[in-house]
Parts: C-alpha cells; sequence; structure tokens
C-alpha cells in the first residue's frame, strides 16, 4: 500500500486560497459518498457506547441532511435525550415501527 502525500496548511477548509476551495464539502479521495442520508444500525454498536456514538454520529450531519437510524428498540430515551441537549436542532420521524427494528431519521433542521 502506498500512501499520498500529505500537504499541511494554516488555512482553514473553504478559506478562498486553501486549495480545496474549489471542491464544496468533504475532500478526502477516501471513496465515501456524500449521501444526504446516512443509514446507521445502532443495533451493532455496544450497548455501552451506543448513545455517545449515535450523538457523535448526529454531530457530523449538516444542515439539511438527515441520518437513519436502526434501533432494536424504540428509540423514545434517545430522542428526549437529544432534544434536551440540542432542542429543535433535528426533525424526527419514524421509518419503521418494530416489532424487530425501529427507523427513524434524524434530520438536521438548525
Amino acid at each position: 500500500m502506498t500512501a499520498e502525500p500529505i500537504t499541511l496548511s494554516d488555512l482553514r477548509p473553504g478559506h478562498p486560497e486553501a486549495t480545496d476551495a474549489a471542491a464544496p464539502g468533504h475532500n478526502c479521495q477516501c471513496d465515501h459518498d456524500d449521501a444526504e442520508t446516512i443509514v446507521l444500525d445502532g443495533r451493532t454498536i455496544p450497548h455501552a457506547v451506543r448513545h455517545a456514538a449515535i450523538f457523535g454520529a448526529l454531530e457530523a450531519i449538516r444542515l439539511g441532511f438527515a441520518l437513519d437510524l436502526i434501533a432494536p428498540h424504540d428509540p423514545l430515551p434517545l430522542i428526549a435525550q437529544l432534544e434536551k441537549s440540542r432542542p429543535g436542532a433535528f426533525a424526527v420521524s419514524y421509518l419503521e415501527r418494530g416489532p424487530e427494528a425501529w427507523q427513524v431519521r434524524f434530520t438536521r433542521v438548525s
């Protein structure tokens, strides 16, 4: 495996003089997809860190984009915790309601 060269700069992404200014959004060459909706299967995350991992993922969602969470139960406690910590930041809608899995869409609105 050959490593690609790394160029360091004091300029923040989006600065007019930054090398990636012409390419909006993420520009890392990692073959990711910048889909407007990301699916996260919370059932695969260990219970001890599940909420923290989901909150971390939600923080990464840009305005107008969404995260579809697949959960092993109705995530009402998580939704309440999110609304308490980030009131009005996400619109929440159910895509599927059990019994095996719940799928909830969190859309960043502010």
